[in-house]
């Protein structure tokens, strides 16, 4: 493919900086790469730091048409293996990227003009990392912005400014929290049903009347109408209400996926090397589940963010524990509050028969495999739709950002989830785990979930939605010729 100058067309990517992100975005990259865009993929130099660390010191070396560039996000060093705090890095980057990112754009093009690398000729950025959409105006290239999670979450982000002229946030005080008035229903935001306040993305549950997140998301959302179109991990039948509700506030929406279904297209050696995973991924557990029957072992894994109590783990453990199912959980070494957590011995020896534990692992192999009958998860919109390809049911803990709404849709309204109380009880984790596993409910949710799958497999075929809405994208936006 050959944009209008015959170069290879140049599309500078930017995820924001947080695992779940990297992964959908680098996901976009392989897909174009694919399709005959030279990449450019930019990391912050802390998470440059991490993937190496978790890779290998040549994993990001890339290929000549798919290299990684960074720039700093802005924040104190801290520690290599250290979550960053999200407020600070969004903020951080909001007021501190832009000028470092207009000289690594000014650099790719000195390397252009030289003839090593084709001109940039398109930005692909986070939709909350819009300070790029300046740099794309000052060098006259389109700037699209990618949505990595729910096309739901964003509608409700895209409505927060609503939610502080209605005086509904930010709170008066700590009883708004504690007095049912969470569970009061929103009904006022077009494309949305069955919707409560505690549905929504958990940045709105604030006191603080200058809030970092709610102003920065607020500005973000201002930002994304000047972008050159915006595009969604996700596919119309699942999410189309949004996306309608979306279309009459925002430049032109492209919805292109699940990006796991659309990559399967790919053949398998394309830049299978490259990774973006920032913990370190253990292989075993894949021969470990070759063992087991299929759709008999429970996958537990809360994603890249989620942080818990003690007692919280505790909770989950024993209720897995006496489930008496066959389980692979995943424990990162930062998912408890106050640092590591030790099961105790007499947990051990209860489970040591059918189970594994490890601190990361490839999860989409996982839900594909046969062996997998249903997913713990935090529902992350990666996870997710991830979980919607491999056709397998949810039972769902959601911790933060869009993780609540993804949960609701999930369990209210397309019948493929279970949610388990926000103060988890280990009687309850067992009885939902054995109603997923076994029951005559988690039978339906995985009739469901299949049902699911096929529409997904049908967007993303040819002649699909999906699929003819990455061909528009990509003529009508990226390669579109400069005015």
């Amino acid at each position: 493919m050959a944009s209008v100058s015959g170069h290879k067309p140049h599309a500078v990517l930017t995820p924001l900086p947080f695992q779940g992100h990297l992964n959908s975005m680098l996901k976009l990259a392989k897909l174009l790469h694919y399709r005959g865009f030279h990449i450019t993929y930019v990391n912050t130099e802390h998470n440059h730091k991490r993937l190496l660390k978790s890779r290998g010191e040549n994993a990001l070396h890339g290929f000549p048409d798919f290299r990684f560039e960074t720039i700093p996000d802005g924040l104190p060093p801290t520690d290599v293996d250290a979550t960053q705090d999200i407020p600070s890095l969004c903020d951080s980057t909001q007021k501190n990227c832009l000028q470092p990112f207009r000289d690594l754009l000014a650099r790719l093009n000195d390397s252009a003009s030289n003839g090593f690398i084709p001109p940039v000729s398109c930005l692909i950025s986070d939709a909350v990392m819009t300070f790029t959409i300046k740099a794309a105006q000052e060098f006259g290239v389109p700037n699209v912005l990618y949505y990595p999670a729910s096309t739901y979450s964003y509608l409700a982000l895209a409505n927060f400014g609503s939610l502080v002229d209605k005086g509904i946030i930010p709170f008066k005080d700590e009883s708004y929290l504690t007095n049912g008035f969470l569970d009061t229903g929103v009904d006022w935001i077009p494309g949305m049903k069955n919707i409560r306040l505690k549905d929504l993305p958990l940045f709105t549950k604030t006191m603080d009347p200058n809030d970092l997140m709610v102003d920065f998301l607020i500005n973000e959302m201002d930002n994304a109408r000047e972008a050159s179109a915006i595009i969604f991990n996700t596919f119309d039948s699942l999410e189309g209400d949004a996306v309608n509700a979306l279309s009459f506030m925002f430049p032109p929406l492209y919805t292109i996926g699940p990006l796991p279904l659309v990559l399967n297209e790919i053949p398998q050696n394309h830049l299978e090397s490259i990774g973006s995973n920032l913990w370190k991924e253990e292989n075993e557990c894949l021969e470990w589940l070759e063992s087991k029957e299929p759709r008999s072992v429970l996958y537990v894994n809360y994603g890249s963010s989620t942080v818990m109590s003690a007692e919280q783990f505790h909770e989950f453990a024993w209720g897995l524990a006496k489930s008496n199912k066959p389980f692979l959980w995943i424990i990162r070494p930062d998912l408890v509050n106050g640092g590591s957590v030790i099961l105790s011995s007499e947990f051990v020896n209860e489970t040591k028969e059918r189970s594994i534990i490890t601190s990361w692992c490839p999860q989409e192999k996982v839900l594909n495999h046969p062996s997998i009958g249903g997913f713990l998860t935090h529902c992350g919109w990666n996870s997710m739709t991830e979980s919607i390809c491999g056709g397998v049911p949810m039972v769902c803990w959601p911790f933060f950002a869009d993780q609540h709404i993804n949960c609701r849709y999930a369990c209210a309204e397309w019948g493929i989830g279970m949610e388990i109380d926000k103060n988890v009880k280990r009687e309850e984790v067992e009885k939902l785990v054995n109603e997923l596993i076994m029951g005559e409910k988690g039978k339906k949710m995985h009739q469901k979930m299949m049902e699911w799958k096929s529409k997904a497999e049908e967007a993303t075929s040819p002649g699909g939605s999906s699929y003819m809405n990455l061909e528009k994208l990509t003529t009508e936006v990226l390669l579109k010729p400069k005015p």
